[in-house]
């Protein structure tokens, strides 16, 4: 089964911070493997645009070398990428000064009747700066677009400064406030779960599910990312976009339709009925964890302030029981949890179904597990539907929980695209399905401000754990005091 490839017109993507880290990793690849699939149509550029002095074949040297460097075996074709190169572009702009931003202009303008897409692959700290040279060297037509990446704030506040700035410069129908995770084919398939089949909607509910669990691991440490994290942590980091939009996924309501507002209208209610953390139950339901030195698969590996050369309070672990306040969803715990140097890359959705009321099978016939579904998201995308069934054989009744396995590398003949390929053509085609609104963005530090207010006024200090385990063994006594453990993946 091959996958249907739309192409989209023609279009100038200027990626501010064009010498970067997400640049090199995952922009220039993703929008290469756009063109290899046929997807780009003429005359569409590509511009970096940072403060380092570079002309266009010394960005195009970088762009060949990014795409070396992470592309898979067998996906670099020289001429494919010589065919790239020719529409890469690149100026040097300053983000606090005039200097560069004519030259700019004059580039645009060969294009002006181009989608024209802005990527902010820059620090927060200039996103007003730079949407305000925009507007100043007239760069806005009618069909611009501004894609800002995480994160949005580090509080309720300054993210509703934020998107003020913007605001004040672009509608909010020009704003793409992007999360790749929703990028993600198992993440999109959770929505054809529900909604395109009869088998388990009706089971979507507090009648049926037991509880949800929500892993995000990562078995990495701070990789680069020192000065960023140590103020943010993994509540900031991880929940407050990653985590709780897969909530929404798995929790909003049947929209009326696929239509970006319709979706988005639905996620936000599921924020909005989150129940408040606050300092009389934030021990109670929430952990927090920071690792210490151990091992990984590359064998012993520095504790959090080793790396970090100092001393900090900062989580890099975060357990959490949630409960959304609804009909369909009263009663059902939603474990979240997420942190660095756990025991293994990993992130998943397992919806755990009540068990059977009455067993008709004797004690011989073994122990009746309960349905899950687990959701993979990475690495190997996929689903697996857990089920009882008798072990086949004579000698009488014998139980096994035995899963039903679809990997999306077997059962579909097509490269995985990566999740920003799909954003970012997604941005092009101007469909905000995929995006976060303001007041979504809003919602989420609405509820997570109160948890981080909470640890500060209530002390609530970092659980060791070993790096290369699941957490802190407070973690495990947040779930298995409500009679419960956590999924191990496998």
């Amino acid at each position: 089964m091959s996958s249907q490839i739309i192409p989209v017109e023609p279009f100038d993507y200027v990626v501010f911070g064009g010498t970067g880290d997400l640049a090199e990793r995952k922009l220039l690849p993703a929008l290469y493997h756009r063109q290899l699939a046929g997807q780009l149509t003429e005359p569409t550029r590509v511009i970096g645009a940072s403060r380092t002095p570079m002309s266009d074949d010394e960005y195009r040297q970088f762009a060949t070398n990014a795409l070396k460097e992470h592309l898979k075996a067998g996906e670099f074709a020289d001429d494919e990428v010589a065919k790239f190169c020719a529409r890469i572009h690149y100026v040097s702009v300053d983000a606090k000064s005039p200097e560069g931003w004519d030259k700019l202009k004059a580039l645009l303008d060969e294009g002006k009747d181009l989608v024209r897409a802005f990527y902010l692959a820059v620090s927060p700290a200039i996103f007003g700066d730079i949407a305000e040279k925009i507007r100043d060297f007239k760069l806005i037509t009618k069909s611009t677009r501004i894609v800002v990446e995480k994160p949005i704030g580090r509080d309720l506040e300054s993210a509703q400064a934020l998107n003020d700035t913007i605001g004040k410069v672009f509608k909010e129908e020009q704003i793409f406030r992007i999360d790749h995770y929703l990028g993600k084919e198992t993440v999109q398939n959770l929505m054809a779960l529900r909604f395109a089949n009869a088998l388990y909607e009706p089971l979507w509910n507090s009648a049926h599910i037991d509880h949800v669990q929500i892993t995000v691991g990562e078995s990495v440490g701070l990789e680069g990312r020192v000065s960023y994290y140590d103020k943010a942590g993994a509540l900031r980091d991880m929940v407050q976009n990653h985590i709780l939009q897969l909530l929404c996924l798995v929790a909003m309501e049947a929209p009326n339709s696929m239509e970006a507002e319709s979706v988005r209208d639905e996620k936000l209610k599921v924020l909005r009925s989150l129940k408040p953390i606050t300092n009389g139950n934030i021990e109670k339901l929430t952990v927090r964890g920071q690792y210490k030195a151990g091992a990984s698969a590359g064998g012993p590996v520095k504790g959090y302030t080793e790396e970090l050369g100092g001393p900090s309070d900062t989580e890099t672990f975060v357990a959490i029981k949630a409960e959304i306040a609804n009909w369909r969803w009263a009663g059902v715990p939603f474990y979240l949890r997420t942190g660095k140097r756990l025991a293994s890359r990993v992130s998943e959705i397992v919806v755990s179904f009540k068990p059977i009321p009455h067993s008709i099978f004797d004690d011989a016939a073994g122990r009746i597990e309960a349905n899950q579904l687990v959701i993979r998201l990475q690495p190997d995308e996929g689903v697996k539907q857990w089920l009882m069934i008798k072990d086949p054989g004579p000698g009488g009744m014998r139980l096994r929980h035995v899963s039903l396995d679809m990997s999306f590398a077997q059962a579909f003949d097509v490269r995985n695209a990566d999740a920003y390929e799909r954003l970012l053509m997604d941005v092009i085609r101007s469909n905000q399905t995929l995006f976060m609104r303001r007041d979504e963005v809003e919602a989420a530090w609405n509820w997570v401000d109160p948890i981080l207010k909470g640890w500060e006024e209530t002390g609530q200090k970092t659980q060791g754990y070993t790096a290369g385990t699941w957490g802190p063994s407070q973690a495990i006594a947040l779930i298995e005091r409500d009679g419960r453990t956590w999924h191990e993946a496998d």
